[in-house]
């Protein structure tokens, strides 16, 4: 659902015979394993999420943080490879949305909550069950996009979340209002940019968040020292952005259907 890239598919799907034989891609065995790379790539991020709590569960908070990253990279770039290749027409008994979605609510909900509960960032435990909770409902709506391509709600950006109140040692008395907060943001009908489908803003956008990914990279890696703080703080001008653009070109939405 979150990042950048929200799914490992292209457009909707719709039966082949309705799609204009001109842009069907076609089939040949090069562009098959291009297919099948794209949606081993979407998988890896799995595998990713797994070594995220595998490092929670060591302490490893810094190499968590780093495969947190990864997952965050590989799900903001398999959308954009799945539609140049055209995955769902060349293999289209993989639903890549599916496997997108799956993927997604390890690493955007699973692994944030338990990386809350391991550096210590909410007040009890019991908390984490809220954002958990709200993600799952947001995650099964049939509607989680309006149809000039938003996001309905609170996207679930819980590793963003998790990955600030660790690197700016937010206390629980910070961390577990804002984590409530944006639990009930899933449910008000907001609109937030898509980033790789913004009809506008999309260049201004895509560089911007090409230098936040550079720069809290760099904040994790050099954790707990004088420079990552002060990248940290520099990178939330992004997400400011991020609030902002998305208010500013989408505002109050609606279901889509």
């Amino acid at each position: 659902m979150p990042p950048t890239e929200a799914s490992a598919a292209p457009e909707p799907t719709r039966p082949e015979a309705t799609r204009p034989e001109a842009t069907r891609p076609e089939t040949t065995p090069l562009r098959r394993g291009l297919a099948w790379g794209v949606h081993g790539l979407t998988a890896s991020g799995a595998v990713v999420g797994v070594l995220s709590l595998l490092a929670i569960q060591a302490g490893a908070y810094r190499t968590a943080a780093i495969w947190m990253l990864v997952a965050f990279v590989i799900d903001s770039v398999d959308g954009t490879l799945a539609r140049r290749v055209g995955v769902s027409w060349v293999v289209p008994r993989i639903d890549g949305r599916r496997l997108d979605d799956v993927v997604d609510f390890l690493n955007y909900v699973i692994v944030p909550a338990v990386f809350f509960m391991g550096t210590g960032t909410l007040s009890h435990w019991a908390w984490v069950a809220i954002p958990v909770l709200a993600s799952a409902y947001g995650f099964s709506q049939v509607a989680a996009k309006t149809d000039d391509d938003f996001f309905l709600g609170f996207p679930s950006y819980w590793n963003i979340v998790a990955l600030y109140a660790w690197l700016l040692d937010a206390g629980p008395a910070v961390t577990t209002p804002i984590v409530v907060g944006f639990s009930v943001a899933v449910f008000i009908p907001l609109k937030y940019a898509y980033p790789s489908k913004m009809a506008s803003w999309k260049r201004l956008t895509t560089l911007l968040a090409a230098l936040w990914a550079v720069a809290l990279g760099l904040a994790v890696i050099l954790h707990a020292g004088a420079t990552s703080t002060t990248l940290t703080w520099a990178s939330l001008a992004f997400v400011v952005y991020y609030f902002a653009i998305s208010f500013y070109t989408g505002g109050v939405g609606r279901a889509s259907g």
